[in-house]
Order: C-alpha cells, then structure tokens, then sequence
C-alpha cells in the first residue's frame, strides 16, 4: 500500500514515526511524510532512509502567533494542499496514518476527500497534558468528534489507551516506543570517567536547569546532555558551558541516541511528580536504557516508575531532589556491580517483552487489516 504520514515537527529527531515508516517499508508499503517545520531547519523535501519527507515551513502570518491554537489551522490548510498535491502528481496513498490529534483534522478532511483509510496515532493524551485551559477544552471534544471517522486507533501505552476509550469504542492498539535489540547479552561500558547521560526534552519539569549544577559539582562524573531545539535549550546549553564535566551536544538525530547511550555509563530522567501529565508519563529513555543495558534513575512512585524501573529492576527510584539525584549517581558510581546487574535486568527485558520486533508485529497486523 501506499501511506502517508503526516506529522508536526520535522521528524528526524522523533523515533517513532520513523522506526514506524521505516518498518512499513521494510514490509513492502511505500510511504511518504508530511511535516511541520516550523523553525526551516530541514530541506523543504528529502528523501531520508527511504521515506519521502515534505515540509511546511512557518508562513509569516504563522509566525505572528505564538499559540497553537491559531497556528495550527494554518498549518493544517497547508498539509491538506500538500497531501492534494502528492496524491495527484504520482502518490495516490491507500491509508492516512496521523500522529498525534494536532494532525488528525488533515486526515479526516482527506479521507472523506479521497476515500482512504485512517490511521490515527496518539502520541499524548490531552487528558493529562500541560496545556492552556483552551486547549484543555477543546482537544477532548474534537478528538471524540473526528475520532468516528477513524478506521484504526494506536496509542503509544496503556494511560494514553484508557484515556481514549472515555471518547471512543473503536479498538485501540497499544504499539510501544521500544527500540531494535542491539545486544545479546551486556556489555561494560569503557568510559574512564563515570558518564550519566540525558537526550530528551530540556524543561523545569524533568529538572533542567538544575540538573547541569547538580550533577556537574559531582566529582568523578561526567553529564551529557542532548536535546531538540525548544524548552529551556539555550538556558541549559549556557549553563552547561560553567562545568568541564558537562558536554552539550545539542540536537542530534534519532539514529544517534542508541549509539551515544552505549557510550553512557547510565541514564537519568526525573519527572515533575505534581504534574498530571508525569503520573502517567512513559518516556523512550525507560526502552533505550533496557537495549542498551545501561541503568537508569528515575523519579519514585510514578506509572514508568512503578511499573518498568521497579518492576524490571532497571535502574533507581528516588525523589527529586539534590540529595537523593547525588547519592543515587554517586551509588552507581561506585558499584559497577550494581551498574552491571541492573543493565543485564534491562537486556533480559527488553529480548523477552520490550523490543521492537515484537511492536513490529502489532504494527504491521493493523495494515493487514486495512488492505
């Protein structure tokens, strides 16, 4: 078959509608992207690991505003265009697969348009979602309403499923963000001097800026840090450049995290535990630290918290605070044993449960159905 995907950041830094597409295609169905780019970082059109990416680019009057709500219409408008005019040059697509609700009103408008099926692919639930009382309101009404049109319901874990079933009957699919194994069985790390990393999201609550103090006055301890191009990005890269112990690398693609997680001696990944959207928030760090066989620190008595770090036995729970981030780094420090049995619990889970191949297979079930 044919997909498109339709998508609003630019994609290269976002592993799970590229591991999807790419899955797609190794299984024989071609697929192109719509995205939004709203910072013109990338090439308007490219051809990345055999996906055909387009970009819409912010237009001036897109720029006037700093709220979705009134840049998202304009941006629909415009992936609607685009996906008109893909469809009529030379790629007339069987199946629309929207990720994430800001790209779902593309995708009813072009099924009901072209009569393809539609895929819809919840990143988030807004139901728990730190966003502006509008947003609040609007998202569950228009969800429910647009979701009637939709032919097959992904959610990225469990929460965001539960959440969904209050708005819709239709079945919903739970495919994980886990990641390609990569190992059969641990491997120590060969770093001289300790190296915790964090490449995700730079805001207040996964303690950044904090963070860079907290961890860069620890002796014997490396921080590396990476990050996409929003929140508190340039406040941590400044900060970031006060500790020698502190490498900032910046944004990097999705392809890199794997690689420069290997590279890690161990993981972090705090959440707020008074944010709504924390208690049941599932980061991609929880799968990258079990394919890699690398610990992770995570913040105590929260959903990933519970029922992943705790559960498999991969990593720390701990409050969030300097005392606690201090002793459990300088613990895993100081104990590579601990280091080392932590990661082989992580291996271990992630060849049993918690893989790519096994999402893959669920994934690839749902196109089957649909052709």
């Amino acid at each position: 078959m044919k997909i498109l995907m339709v998508l609003s950041n630019p994609i290269i830094t976002d592993h799970r509608p590229l591991i999807e597409a790419k899955s797609l295609i190794e299984a024989g169905h071609k697929v192109s992207v719509i995205v939004w780019d709203r910072r013109k970082e990338f090439k308007k059109e490219e051809t990345y690991e055999e996906i055909k990416i387009f970009r819409i680019y912010n237009s001036a009057l897109m720029n006037l505003f700093s709220n979705a709500v009134f840049q998202n219409p304009i941006w629909w408008k415009k992936a609607y265009e685009k996906a008109l005019e893909i469809y009529e040059k030379d790629f007339k697509f069987d199946v629309v697969h929207c990720h994430d609700l800001d790209t779902l009103k593309v995708g009813v408008k072009l099924k009901k348009n072209k009569d393809c099926k539609l895929v819809y692919d919840a990143h988030e639930a807004f139901e728990y979602m730190d966003t502006s009382k509008i947003i609040k309101k609007i998202a569950p009404f228009m969800e429910k309403n647009l979701l009637k049109n939709v032919d097959y319901v992904i959610s990225a874990y469990i929460p965001i499923k539960e959440c969904l079933k209050k708005v819709t009957d239709k079945k919903i699919e739970v495919i994980l963000n886990c990641k390609n194994l990569i190992l059969n069985e641990y491997k120590k790390p060969k770093n001289k001097i300790f190296t915790i990393c964090y490449m995700g999201s730079l805001v207040e609550s996964r303690m950044f800026p904090d963070l860079v103090d907290i961890i860069g006055e620890i002796k014997k301890v490396k921080f590396v840090i990476a990050s996409r191009k929003s929140g508190l990005y340039e406040e941590v890269k400044e900060k970031s450049k006060k500790y020698k112990n502190v490498e900032f690398l910046g944004e990097i693609p999705a392809k890199e995290i794997i690689p420069k997680t290997m590279e890690c001696n161990a993981l972090i990944c705090m959440f707020d535990p008074n944010r709504i959207a924390h208690k049941i928030g599932l980061p991609n760090k929880i799968f990258e630290s079990m394919v890699t066989g690398r610990p992770i620190i995570v913040t105590k008595n929260l959903y990933y918290s519970k029922n992943f770090v705790d559960k498999e036995k991969i990593g720390l729970s701990i409050s969030n605070t300097k005392k606690d981030v201090c002793n459990a780094i300088i613990k895993l420090r100081d104990n590579p044993q601990i280091c080392e049995q932590l990661g082989k619990n992580g291996i271990k889970a992630a060849k049993e449960k918690y893989n790519w191949g096994t999402q893959k297979k669920k994934l690839l079930k749902i196109y089957e159905s649909l052709n």
